[in-house]
């Protein structure tokens, strides 16, 4: 092999580097964009049931994407009563809105019923330690639904029997003969004001008889 030869293969062994070097580089700078070079903090979430939660499903902070899904398993033994953990990639930037009381819920979103998870800071309550295991709350599944479609069905139907037990004619004779009272009353109290108005008038008018006398001093021609 001469100089030549061997020049040309240094030369294009160093632009293949080189380029997967440029093109390392550009996968860097655009995952930095889109936040797949910020660091980011891991939470576990337990639930009894996710719904059809899969891993990659966004993770939300009062509807701001906060992070994704990382794993989606089950426990070997139940914890407070649920057995399927839920791991959360949250990038980090966030954290400092995440030391509140928190809810983490399961929601649906879109037409095809796509599964997120939504965190919801709470006013009250204690802070929750993201270290530890912390308890969500389950999605509502259908069966859930349907009972609490029945127990509001059931509580119509007793107040529709409680309205239909009440005697609307008696009520409506009781009510018509109160305002009946109430009309006459009133009557009564507007012919007393009637007089009292007409006393007073004549009150005043003999008092100013009295002081037109008194100046004239004729008091006693006053009667």
């Amino acid at each position: 092999m001469d100089k030549k030869e061997l020049t040309k293969e240094l030369l294009a062994g160093l632009f293949f580097f080189l380029g997967i070097f440029l093109l390392v580089t550009f996968v860097i700078i655009l995952g930095g964009n889109k936040g797949l070079a910020q660091s980011k903090f891991q939470v576990t979430v337990l639930y009894r049931n996710v719904g059809g939660l899969m891993e990659g499903a966004p993770v939300r902070l009062s509807g701001v994407n906060v992070g994704t899904v990382d794993r989606v398993e089950f426990l070997n033994q139940e914890f407070d009563g649920r057995r399927v953990e839920v791991t959360l990639n949250i990038l980090s930037k966030y954290r400092k809105q995440l030391e509140n009381n928190l809810r983490f819920t399961i929601q649906t979103e879109g037409i095809l019923g796509e599964k997120l998870i939504e965190i919801d800071v709470l006013r009250e309550g204690p802070k929750v330690d993201l270290k530890n295991p912390v308890i969500g709350e389950d999605p509502l599944d259908v069966e859930d639904m349907a009972e609490v479609f029945a127990k509001a069905a059931e509580s119509f139907t007793a107040t529709a029997d409680q309205l239909s037990q009440i005697d609307v004619v008696g009520l409506s004779s009781v009510m018509e003969d109160s305002s009946q009272s109430l009309l006459i009353t009133s009557r009564g109290i507007n012919e007393i004001m009637e007089e009292l108005q007409e006393i007073t008038k004549k009150t005043k008018r003999l008092l100013d008889r009295v002081e037109q006398k008194v100046i004239e001093g004729n008091l006693f021609k006053v009667f």
